[in-house]
């Protein structure tokens, strides 16, 4: 049985995209949502395997959705996804509970190599 993610971004385009190189990488897109609220409400209605979580966002952002979640589900497993150059927004996000992250513009060996390494923790 694949994997299910979910995807969490504002901008359609990059959900999107990570959606297609999740796909071919044989995972399945179990949702998606364009801000961490939605991201919040998502992750308790469908317990996604993972999450791809952007970190500026309307409404709630990447960090609060990830403290929300992880409060709700200490083993959650989340992935941000951020721009080169917004380290201090990584780091908060990693102190937040995130378990790596991944750099926009997404290279599809590094979106592939970093989603498996995390699902394959314990």
């Amino acid at each position: 049985m694949s994997h299910r993610i979910l995807l969490v971004d504002d901008a359609i385009v990059i959900r999107y995209l990570l959606a297609r190189i999740l796909k071919a990488g044989g995972y399945q897109i179990a949702g998606e949502a364009s801000n961490g609220y939605e991201a919040f409400e998502q992750y308790k209605k469908l317990q996604p395997d993972l999450v791809t979580m952007d970190i500026t966002m309307p409404e709630m952002s990447g960090i609060e959705a990830i403290r929300a979640i992880k409060n709700y589900d200490p083993e959650a497993k989340i992935i941000v996804c951020s721009a080169l150059g917004q380290q201090a927004f990584i780091d908060e996000a990693l102190e937040a509970g995130a378990a790596n992250y991944i750099l926009k513009p997404f290279q599809q060996k590094q979106v592939l190599d970093v989603v498996s390494a995390v699902l394959a923790e314990r």
